[in-house]
């Protein structure tokens, strides 16, 4: 299983998320949603406004994060996850974001965090 896993960093401008050892990564960037495995060809991605990432551990436990734009870094060993802002998805009070969205401007601040918080959700129930 060693040779299936890589190093992934999240790290966003107030704290290092996460670290550690996954076979599995998906990300929403501004060209669409990206899956990434071992041994994956280099590349520079831009990750959107209310976005997430996915980390499957070696374990198979799947862990979510919302993401709020930065960019994602992938080397044949390593993805690195430079968010403007990230938190785990596990807390995520699902109606009072989806309030939040109802209410919030499209395209506004308030509009990308409730959708990232969201969609990292719905990940962690699939």
């Amino acid at each position: 299983m060693a040779d299936k896993a890589f190093h992934v960093e999240v790290v966003s401008a107030d704290a290092e998320l996460y670290s550690g050892e996954a076979t599995f990564v998906i990300a929403r960037t501004t060209v669409g949603e990206l899956g990434v495995m071992a041994n994956h060809e280099p590349l520079l991605g831009q990750l959107v406004p209310g976005g997430y990432v996915v980390i499957v551990e070696e374990s198979g436990e799947r862990k979510a994060a919302a993401i709020e734009g930065g960019f994602l870094s992938i080397t044949g060993q390593s993805v690195t996850i430079l968010a403007e802002s990230a938190e785990w998805a596990d807390d995520v009070d699902v109606a009072a974001e989806r309030s939040a969205l109802e209410s919030a401007e499209p395209g506004s601040d308030e509009y990308n965090h409730a959708q990232a918080r969201l969609s990292a959700a719905e990940q962690l129930a699939s």
